[in-house]
């Protein structure tokens, strides 16, 4: 079975209309951010410092992770404990920005990422997914937003989960500072894979964009 990769930016709705693709496909959903953001909260929880690359990696090839699809949606479990909501905070979240940025730690991950995939019938979700992860994937989208868009759906999402984000002027600021270090970084940077499908997000409703995708999914690949 094939695999699509799906990048972009933090807020640009990617997690969304990853997990509707792959529900309405019937592809397995891996969502790579939340390795990263599981590992954010394990490095809080232990003291390490998220700027201490050489004993996050070696926390990272240690870490147990997996993914169970429940009726209410996919749940990530560590070490056992569903930590699905505790890894969607704006801290965790700025958090697994910095933690991903080390070498240490994308080469620690990388190969458990490409395990999964390799399974096929995948749709793979992350920032580096198209360009380093899985070049060799037969699709790709790169989805984004605007910033003023990305703010206000991140807004919305956070206020919804319960936690305080403050202004969506303070949720666009951590967005620019976010895009800064993804695209920055010296180790796979946020980068649109020159295949990949472009897809601007902010005039579009999820339906839309979800209803795109599958049609590009099912011509190019053959599904039916």
């Amino acid at each position: 079975m094939p695999v699509i990769a799906i990048d972009g930016p933090a807020g640009a709705g990617k997690s969304t209309v990853s997990r509707l693709l792959a529900r309405r496909l019937g592809f397995f959903l891996l969502d790579t951010g939340a390795i990263y953001r599981s590992l954010a909260l394990v490095a809080r929880r232990e003291g390490l410092a998220w700027s201490d690359g050489p004993r996050l990696g070696e926390r990272a090839a240690r870490l147990a992770i997996r993914f169970h699809d429940a009726p209410a949606g996919q749940r990530v479990l560590l070490d056992g404990e569903d930590v699905s909501e505790a890894i969607r905070t704006a801290e965790i979240s700025s958090g697994a920005s910095q933690v991903s940025a080390h070498p240490e730690v994308r080469d620690a991950l990388l190969g458990l990422q490409r395990s999964i995939a390799l399974q096929g019938g995948c749709v793979v979700e992350g920032r580096d997914i198209g360009t380093v992860v899985l070049p060799w994937a037969p699709l790709k989208f790169f989805v984004t937003a605007s910033v003023d868009e990305r703010a206000r759906r991140r807004h919305a999402e956070l206020r919804g989960r319960g936690h305080a984000p403050g202004s969506v002027e303070d949720v666009a600021a951590d967005i620019r500072d976010r895009d800064a270090r993804d695209s920055g970084r010296e180790v796979a940077p946020l980068r649109q894979a020159p295949d990949a499908i472009a897809i601007d997000t902010s005039p579009l409703g999820i339906d839309e964009v979800v209803a795109l995708m599958e049609r590009e999914a099912r011509r190019r690949l053959s599904l039916g």
